[in-house]
């Protein structure tokens, strides 16, 4: 009996011992295993711009501390009677209640208490994974016990709904009052704590957006569990239970002027630096960025007007992209008109780019391949290319035109005939120096006709090219992003790659500089200089409808691409105008903005000015006289009205009497032209044509004349 009772005795102290060492285990692995800077939630980096001033904060997810003592009685007690009834009895892991929520799972047939503590769960959101290993249990159960050692239950449960996800993009208890109720969480009715109390456990299934029904089963759920752990009485329960869910959802960003930019910057610090959007926004990061806010303000607003879109109703998007010229870096973006956190960012969706694409796709490469120069004549005709028969779209032909008015008139059919000049191949050559890279290999490539189309941040990226000197280089929305104790860790570099000639992009941005003053692009007011083209596709289905209206275009310092149109175009949804509405937009957001007024571009070094068009009119009178001459005895002296232009040359025709008709001479810029020694007795006739020296093509002629002895014929 004695030795019965001494072995019981040992194996009771041997229990102890082992629990007690059990426990110092646990004590002493905590100091290991708590990271105490993960308790630090949310620590919120900065956007600032490139002078150093803040522009906003980013937080975690949308997550707004609040301190317990603002979280009402009842709505603290709907999470413990869910989630963990003996939260403020065990000490951070609870046999009982793993017990009592597997019995209840059992009964009611599928989940409907949790088994780990309030504490535990803590453990596992801040420090650990969400495998389901034995080593991450252990470990969860050790960090749990050592912050029951190291914090009050009311702090932790404070922690607890700083740190839960409710959905939606809502952190933390105080963001989803405000969201999903439009209130601070101190109004917070007993209903709506309980719905609260419920969405943790699934955020998709039981959010009251998603699935009202689920939510409010939920809810129901949780009042009976307080009902019996007497937080309320039952009477409370039954009525309260009787009560519809109610919200007033609100979606509205702190900033939404802000919300492409900070979603662009998101993607490329992942994209570029391998920074999650996590790590962003808990690492206290200031993120220089070389946003202009007046632009950025100036097209967010104005995007918000429907006067802008001509869709058939009020749903008609957009997007719009402005870069930098000298650095490539995104002074503003907008990724559509209701643009919402993680949205569709239209600024990178494709589309069909019209017009917009020539400059790119056929004139700038045709230029910088020597083939023709700005002034060169190309072929204006309706023309089949095998199954292929491009049209102007206002069905006048010139026969041939000049590159210069080509762009300017925005012609398909030279655009076309152009392209098949250079060859599709030598065209993609250069498309592919400027990142856009296609499938197609039609000649509908001249006029944007593309399988899979282009981005707005395309446009601008191959248009900043022109502006540039010919060099290209990819955009940037980060300059430097540096850690919280001042130390860059990523920084931008800008690689060029020279595709077109100085030349070439001074040819350009002299043409489109004239679409703008007196092409397609006319539209609209802007106080500076503006270089740019338009472009619009149709909706074959209607008549007159248009399905993508474009914008592309820079000043001296920006770039930018302006898109309209429908997510998706149908017989519905579709623009009743085209090209001239993103065209004024565009003007209109610079000159909200004050941005690059009477600013003008300059000429770069080493590079030939472009001389503006000559525009050759029709002479309308001829006067022909014969005139005694000192020296050259009888002299003929033709005389017209002379343009204003100097560099018009005239050329002076004589027809004999046997039909043939000769030059006989030519000036430039004057109105008059002598012939002396000239026969008085001849029945030879003369006529004026004038000339364009930059096409060295030909107006028409006048009508013939016969000069009378000393006096005027018309």
């Amino acid at each position: 009996m004695k030795k019965k009772l001494l072995l019981t005795g040992l194996s009771i102290v041997m229990t102890f011992i082992i629990a007690l060492l059990g426990y110092l285990f646990i004590i002493f692995m905590g100091n290991y295993v708590i990271d105490e800077e993960k308790l630090v939630m949310n620590t919120a980096s900065k956007l600032v711009d490139m002078e150093g001033n803040e522009i906003t904060k980013l937080y975690l997810e949308n997550r707004e501390l609040v301190d317990i003592s603002e979280v009402p009685e009842y709505v603290q007690q709907s999470f413990v009677a869910v989630e963990d009834q003996r939260f403020y009895e065990h000490h951070g892991i609870d046999m009982r209640s793993i017990g009592r929520a597997l019995y209840k799972d059992i009964l009611a047939g599928g989940k409907v208490e949790g088994g780990s503590t309030i504490t535990q769960q803590l453990a596992k959101n801040i420090f650990l994974t969400n495998d389901k290993t034995l080593l991450r249990k252990t470990k969860e159960a050790i960090i749990a016990v050592n912050l029951e050692r190291r914090y009050s239950k009311k702090k932790l449960l404070e922690m607890y709904l700083n740190q839960v996800y409710f959905g939606h993009g809502a952190y933390g208890i105080k963001s989803a009052a405000e969201f999903y109720f439009g209130k601070d969480v101190s109004e917070l009715t007993l209903e709506e704590g309980a719905v609260l109390a419920g969405i943790p456990k699934a955020p998709t299934n039981y959010s009251p957006i998603n699935n009202l029904a689920k939510s409010k089963e939920r809810r129901d759920i949780i009042l009976s569990l307080m009902g019996d752990q007497d937080y309320i009485s039952y009477d409370e329960v039954v009525r309260t239970q009787g009560k519809t869910v109610k919200l007033q959802v609100s979606e509205k960003h702190e900033s939404p002027w802000l919300t492409t930019y900070i979603d662009m910057v998101f993607d490329e610090a992942k994209e570029k630096y391998a920074i999650s959007n996590e790590e962003l926004l808990r690492g206290g990061y200031t993120i220089t960025v070389p946003l202009q806010s007046t632009l950025q303000k100036s097209a967010y607003d104005l995007f918000q007007k429907n006067e802008y879109f001509p869709g058939t109703d009020d749903q008609a998007q957009g997007a719009f992209i402005l870069l930098d010229n000298d650095t490539g870096g995104v002074l503003a973006a907008v990724g559509g008109r209701n643009y919402v956190p993680k949205g569709l960012n239209r600024i990178k969706i494709q589309r069909q780019p019209g017009s917009t694409f020539k400059p790119v796709a056929v004139y700038a490469p045709v230029l910088e391949n020597g083939l023709y120069k700005p002034y060169s004549l190309l072929k204006d005709e309706k023309e089949t290319y095998g199954d292929y028969s491009p049209e102007n779209y206002d069905k006048q032909y010139s026969g041939e035109v000049s590159m210069f008015d080509a762009i300017i008139s925005s012609k398909n059919a030279a655009a076309v005939w152009t392209l098949s000049e250079l060859g599709i191949k030598e065209s993609k050559k250069y498309l592919q120096s400027l990142d856009i890279g296609i499938k197609d290999d039609g000649l509908a490539i001249a006029l944007g006709g593309l399988s899979e189309g282009v981005t707005p941040i395309q446009m601008a990226n191959a248009y900043r090219t022109f502006a540039k000197g010919g060099s290209y280089s990819e955009h940037h929305l980060i300059n430097e992003i540096k850690s919280d104790d001042g130390k860059v860790i990523a920084e931008h570099y800008g690689e060029l790659q020279q595709v077109f000639s100085p030349q070439t992009s001074w040819d350009m941005t002299r043409m489109l500089q004239h679409v703008v003053s007196e092409g397609t692009a006319k539209s609209g007011e802007f106080k500076g200089e503006l270089a740019g083209k338009t472009g619009t596709t149709s909706y074959p289905n209607v008549d007159g409808a248009s399905k993508d209206a474009w914008f592309v275009g820079y000043t001296e310092n920006v770039v930018g691409a302006l898109w309209m149109g429908y997510d998706k175009t149908d017989e519905n949804h579709y623009l009743k105008h085209g090209s001239s509405y993103p065209t004024k937009l565009f003007k209109d957001i610079l000159t909200d903005a004050s941005w690059d007024q009477n600013v003008a571009f300059s000429v770069p070094d080493g590079v030939n000015d472009l001389d503006s068009p000559i525009r050759i009119q029709e002479i309308n009178r001829v006067d022909a006289r014969y005139t005694f001459k000192p020296l050259g005895l009888i002299t003929l002296t033709l005389e017209w009205d002379a343009q204003q232009d100097d560099r018009v040359e005239y050329r002076v025709y004589e027809k004999t009497q046997t039909g043939t008709t000769k030059l006989v001479g030519k000036v430039k810029g004057e109105g008059h032209y002598e012939i002396p020694y000239i026969n008085v007795f001849s029945e030879s006739t003369y006529s004026v044509a004038p000339y364009n020296v930059q096409t060295d093509k030909e107006g028409m002629l006048t009508k013939s004349i016969k000069p009378s002895l000393f006096s005027s014929n018309e």
